[in-house]
């Protein structure tokens, strides 16, 4: 059920999912990211509570609401995100996630926009092509699933050229790992993406 990221000229996207352990590979964790109609670039991640068969399709469901309203709408990230809680709380009452959603508006000249809204998940991380880094702690409100009536808050970093990384990330174990970064930014040129 991991989907496949979307091919952009001037953007790198990159994921890495690994399962906290052996006897967890079913599970609500999920991540995504696709092209809107308007051109901007929604990323987003989450994790549904539960390690179970339940906790993997309330996920599929999920992800499948957020990208018909995030598609159909056109909104700004919390409003999505407040539309996305409203539905899981009337078709999954028990069910509670956490989720980022963003969007990344990123012309190849700059400057590239990150707007966003999370719902109870980690921080997106921030890092500058200069290497300046940051938590974007704004933006941040309850699990999905607590209380579908409470505003959700946006979140925004704007940089004057391509963001060299906003790691979107999930931790399901407390066991320290070192995970290569994932990178969003401008694409290497052919030749260095060839391995050459």
């Amino acid at each position: 059920m991991l989907p496949l990221l979307p091919d952009i000229a001037h953007l790198q996207l990159a994921a890495r999912y690994a399962a906290s352990s052996t006897t967890a590979q079913v599970g609500g964790d999920w991540y995504d990211s696709f092209v809107v109609p308007n051109g901007d670039t929604a990323l987003v991640i989450g994790d549904v509570s539960g390690h179970n068969l339940d906790a993997a399709i309330a996920m599929s469901q999920l992800r499948s609401m957020l990208r018909g309203i995030a598609i159909d709408r056109q909104e700004p990230p919390e409003t999505v995100l407040r539309r996305l809680d409203m539905a899981n709380h009337s078709l999954y009452r028990e069910a509670t996630a956490t989720c980022v959603y963003g969007l990344v508006k990123c012309p190849a000249a700059g400057p590239w926009e990150l707007a966003f809204s999370s719902a109870g998940h980690l921080p997106p991380l921030l890092t500058t092509a200069g290497g300046d880094t940051r938590y974007l702690e704004e933006g941040a409100g309850l699990l999905l699933g607590m209380d579908p009536d409470m505003p959700r808050a946006r979140g925004e970093a704007r940089t004057p050229g391509p963001l060299d990384r906003t790691p979107l990330h999930r931790r399901s174990d407390r066991t320290p790992r070192r995970v290569p970064r994932p990178r969003l930014g401008p694409a290497p040129p052919a030749h260095r993406r060839a391995g050459t």
